[in-house]
């Protein structure tokens, strides 16, 4: 069975410099004509593109999935205010810049709060050839399952720190029978991964989850004014923002929607091989037209 995030694929773990450390990144190296710079989502990591990146590679782009600061292997500074989107997309910006260095074009894609970070990068001034935003929103996360585990693992945090909040992740995640279908080596590796990551990068992230507001005009106004294309993919049964949701706002940005079918709120876990059909399609018209 192949477990997406511990997926074998050929890109190389690397450190990109940072102004609160390394951030730590996966990159493909086979030749390429641009680069993805691809954004996780909250308590994400770059390893939920680990079944993506070399299809991306084998398309002649480079693939370069980070951490962001706080998340996993990235350290991060102790400030919750660092870890919402505007400041976070500051810092994708800079790592936008250093990857044009090149002189080839950069493509983002942010997931999730992801996308959310990836917006205020371009709002920043982030020097893109082009902005998708998967399964990520217009503003704040909605009223529902998910928001509702935001309130409840935030006293957990605070008082008793990142085993304990974790806990309370897997009680919940108990529930479902899908997570008992889980294989323990992804088990073993969530668990890993959120308590190697920042309690105040959890805390601030989580923060922004629920005050994003609604940028999304201003995000439209800024892709026209510099003329760059811009996506927006959902899972055909994303629990987070509804698909209703993002296709409106896919609407307002004049941004082709697309929704990849037997897939959730992470399309590149869940039918990786459906969103790189919708992804590298895109892709290819901005870049050669």
């Amino acid at each position: 069975m192949k477990i997406a995030q511990l997926t074998a694929h050929s890109a190389e773990r690397i450190d990109l410099p940072g102004p609160h450390g390394p951030v730590a990144a996966l990159r493909t190296s086979a030749p390429a004509t641009a680069t993805v710079l691809l954004i996780p989502g909250y308590t994400g990591s770059k390893e939920d593109f680990a079944a993506v990146v070399d299809g991306i590679a084998d398309a002649g782009l480079r693939a370069v999935a980070v951490d962001l600061p706080g998340q996993f292997e990235s350290p991060g500074p102790e400030d919750e205010g660092a870890y919402l989107p505007a400041p976070l997309g500051k810092l994708v910006a800079g790592l936008v810049e250093r990857l044009a260095e090149d002189g080839k074009p950069v493509v983002l894609l942010g997931h999730s709060f992801g996308g959310l970070v990836a917006r205020a990068a371009v709002l920043t001034g982030a020097p893109v050839a082009g902005l998708t935003l998967l399964d990520s929103g217009p503003g704040a996360l909605p009223e529902g399952q998910r928001r509702e585990a935001l309130r409840l693992g935030e006293p957990l945090l605070r008082e008793k720190g990142l085993a304990a909040a974790y806990a309370m992740r897997e009680e919940i995640n108990a529930r479902f029978p899908a997570w008992a279908t889980l294989p323990v080596e992804l088990k073993d590796f969530y668990r890993r991964r959120f308590i190697s990551s920042s309690r105040a990068g959890l805390l601030g992230m989580a923060e922004g989850l629920r005050c994003e507001p609604d940028l999304v005009d201003s995000l439209a106004a800024e892709l026209r004014g510099r003329a760059l294309p811009s996506l927006v993919v959902s899972g055909e049964s994303d629990d987070a923002w509804s698909m209703p949701a993002q296709r409106e706002m896919a609407t307002r940005l004049g941004a082709p929607f697309h929704a990849v079918t037997g897939a959730g709120h992470s399309p590149n876990t869940e039918n990786p091989a459906g969103l790189l059909k919708v992804l590298l399609s895109e892709w290819r018209a901005w870049l050669h037209g």
